[in-house]
């Protein structure tokens, strides 16, 4: 069997949730699915290379039978305490300061984010799940325990490793972990039973799942992980976010194959409007206009949104809105109510679609749009009743760009400037959460405002100031956007440009911004423990 090795300093508190049974576990759980995972990331490099071609995405043939039977429904909240009432559920970061702040909020649900609003140092990492450790038994001091949401966890995408815990095979061989497996592993090897006991239960949130396969692969880590522990066969929920194309057209398999542990699905607008331009960033009829003309009244984000209430509320599971984060600190009281006025036209519309619940990312947010949940639900914990029938979506609709003129600005290509470069530079510097231009933004944010870029370089587009788009011309807008930039020692602006260069503006296409600004910029912690853990 492999075993793991911790290649990082061990800081205070660490040895609470890095112990010799718990990396154990992560060792067991890379060597029954490590393989498995490559094979599946394999696949997604051979589809991405489709849709490079031109191949547009399609519901699958060999799944019509499961959409087809209209018998089988997925476990949704039952046998599962705590996820009854879903109506505003609060995302965040995990460090101990905003987990206490989001538990005292007036959230149904919190769903610690080691994910998108999470900056993975191993500091952020390994104390994120030190103050969960301490949250789930109520040990985290200023926490007002007598009534506190719900408690979700969100892992790694399948795509980011952990490069401070190596996987050493028999042989010697030494590989990085997978950062959703040590996610996962750690927080349910040390808090499943924990949270059971307290009337809980151990609920995740499955991100960036490109395929139903990936969903089966999670099915699968659910199933072992259960019996391993001793936990009954499904205790755990997972809710999966559906923030790519691919996995859009395969909505109702990816619960398919969840469905004994699957609570429901949530629509990821900003990471899905992502996918759509990096899946086709080769295609001229996908280019896409500034980043402020691309709202949920789009005919492909309608249909979107519409899909997937109709999807979940046949199946009994529960349909998530799309994140607000709008910011509550900000010394404008005017823009502020503006604002909020905003958020509430934005979450009653999906109340009016259907919507169970929604999310939002500061604790300020929880009571505006509680008022539009409790308005529109009444005493009902759901809407799983409105089953939608006028909702006739096809592959068409979901790809549907009908209406909306491509029109680029100079000032869109300067936000994208500054906000990419702005959220990279925090994120290196270990903030995932980032106040940018009157938004709170994660990384769905900046990697929309980078692939827009490099959307735009390759089509050549023409802005409204008669000019095309080239990497020359980019080049000078990021110069002047610099100059205007407030410096800080050990700001990792540098590295930050480096990344956006690299991501944005070269000929090849990174996958993700994050992997090459993890492995290679993301601040240094990689000199070995004195005493370093192994789990044999």
């Amino acid at each position: 069997m492999s075993h793991i090795t911790v290649n990082a300093p061990i800081e205070r508190g660490f040895d609470t949730v890095l112990t010799a049974p718990a990396l154990d576990f992560v060792a067991e759980l890379h060597d029954r699915f490590a393989d498995r995972l490559a094979s599946l990331l394999e696949k997604r490099r051979t589809r991405s290379a489709a849709m490079d071609g031109g191949t547009l995405p399609r519901f699958n043939p060999d799944t019509a039978r499961i959409r087809a039977d209209l018998s089988w429904m997925v476990a949704g909240s039952a046998g599962a305490p705590g996820l009854e009432d879903r109506r505003v559920e609060l995302v965040g970061p995990v460090t101990e300061p905003e987990v206490v702040a989001a538990l005292n909020s007036s959230a149904k649900v919190w769903v610690a984010d080691f994910e998108d609003s999470t900056s993975p140092t191993w500091t952020n990492i390994v104390g994120g799940q030190v103050s969960l450790f301490n949250a789930v038994r109520d040990r985290l001091p200023g926490v007002d325990n007598s009534h506190r949401p719900t408690i979700g966890m969100r892992p790694r995408g399948w795509h980011l490793p952990e490069k401070h815990l190596s996987v050493v095979d028999d042989e010697g061989r030494q590989t990085p972990a997978s950062g959703a497996l040590v996610d996962f592993g750690l927080y349910f090897f040390h808090n499943a039973q924990a949270l059971i006991d307290t009337g809980s239960g151990p609920y995740f949130y499955l991100p960036k799942l490109e395929s139903a396969l990936e969903a089966r692969l999670w099915n699968m880590i659910f199933e072992f992980a259960q019996e391993r522990l001793g936990i009954d066969r499904g205790t755990i929920r997972a809710t999966v976010h559906i923030e790519t194309i691919t996995a859009t057209f395969q909505m109702e398999d990816i619960l398919w194959e969840l469905r004994e542990h699957c609570a429901g699905l949530q629509s990821a607008g900003w990471d899905y409007l992502f996918s759509v331009v990096k899946s086709f960033r080769n295609l001229p009829q996908f280019v896409l206009p500034d980043r402020e003309r691309l709202t949920n009244a789009l005919p492909l984000m309608r249909a979107f949104t519409d899909r997937l209430v109709w999807t979940c509320h046949r199946r009994g599971a529960y349909a998530i809105g799309t994140m607000s984060n709008l910011m509550t600190d900000h010394p404008d009281e005017e823009y502020v109510a503006a604002e909020f006025d905003r958020l509430r036209e934005d979450k009653a519309r999906e109340a009016w679609q259907g919507f169970d619940g929604t999310w939002v990312a500061d604790p300020g947010l929880v009571p505006a749009a509680l008022a539009v949940y409790d308005a529109a639900l009444g005493q009902r914990p759901h809407q799983l009743e409105n089953l939608r029938p006028d909702v006739t979506v096809c592959a068409e609709h979901l790809l549907d760009l009908t209406g909306l003129e491509p029109i680029v600005t100079e000032e869109g290509v300067r936000v994208n400037i500054r906000v990419a470069i702005g959220y990279i530079r925090e994120w290196l510097g270990g903030r995932g959460n980032v106040a940018l231009e009157n938004l709170l933004e994660d990384v769905s944010t900046a990697e929309i405002c980078r692939s827009q870029i490099w959307q735009w370089i390759r089509h050549e587009v023409t802005l409204d100031n008669g000019h095309r788009l080239t990497r020359g011309l980019v080049e000078a807008y990021m110069a002047e956007e610099l100059a205007r930039f407030e410096r800080k020692p050990d700001d990792h602006l540098a590295e930050a440009v480096a990344v956006f260069r690299r991501s944005a503006l070269g000929d090849d296409f990174p996958e993700f911004l994050t992997m090459p600004a993890y492995s290679e910029f993301l601040i240094g912690e990689s000199a070995p423990a004195k005493e370093p853990i192994v789990a044999a």
